[in-house]
């Protein structure tokens, strides 16, 4: 319960989602003023805001470099058949630190259908066409558990591009983003393409 607690967390402060909802959903109470530029003069909320806003960069900079560095990594295959998107995808980190947990989104050109469908647990869904799944905690070197994705989307697609990447990565830092951002061209073929 921790972890969904602290993932919850993440996800609030990189504005993903709000106690009301998806960021920039009405009534979230986002603001869509610029923040202070140097040397500009700001009153009130606006000055309040640039100097939370410059605390929450120095607070992550300092996490980031006090958590370590982690090599996170998303393989795994996509299939699309009559309309019907199933993804698997296995985490995995290859250290030097451990990842306390970490987030993956996923992303489709072609919207999920409307109507409920069932999402496997540690995943939701944070946008018309994206769904973020947590990965636990992941010790250097160790691969964590598989996450399946078998979702129905809008109409019957002749092709859906999927784009999978690192939304949190538990504070650490990840210089190597080539394995973990991937975008695959998923043709209705019913065969499974590889990332």
């Amino acid at each position: 319960m921790r972890g969904l607690a602290m993932w919850g967390t993440a996800l609030a402060a990189l504005g993903v989602v709000t106690a009301a909802g998806p960021a920039g959903a009405a009534g979230t109470g986002l603001s869509a003023e610029p923040e202070a530029r140097a040397g500009q003069v700001v009153r009130g909320e606006q000055a309040e805001r640039a100097v939370q806003a410059r605390r929450s960069e120095r607070v992550a900079g300092e996490a980031e470099r006090a958590a370590g560095e982690a090599d996170l990594a998303y393989h795994g295959s996509a299939e699309l058949r009559r309309g019907r998107i199933r993804v698997e995808l296995t985490p995995r980190n290859h250290g030097p630190s451990a990842v306390p947990e970490a987030a993956v989104r996923l992303r489709w050109s072609v919207p999920p259908a409307q109507d409920a469908q069932r999402l496997p647990d540690g995943c939701v869904r944070t946008g018309e066409r994206d769904v973020v799944c947590r990965t636990g905690a992941l010790a250097a070197g160790e691969v964590g558990e598989r996450i399946t994705l078998d979702l129905r989307l809008r109409g019957r697609p002749a092709e859906v591009r999927l784009e999978i990447g690192t939304l949190w990565g538990g504070g650490v830092a990840d210089h190597n983003r080539a394995n973990d951002r991937h975008e695959v061209l998923v043709l209705d073929t019913g065969d499974a393409y590889s990332f």
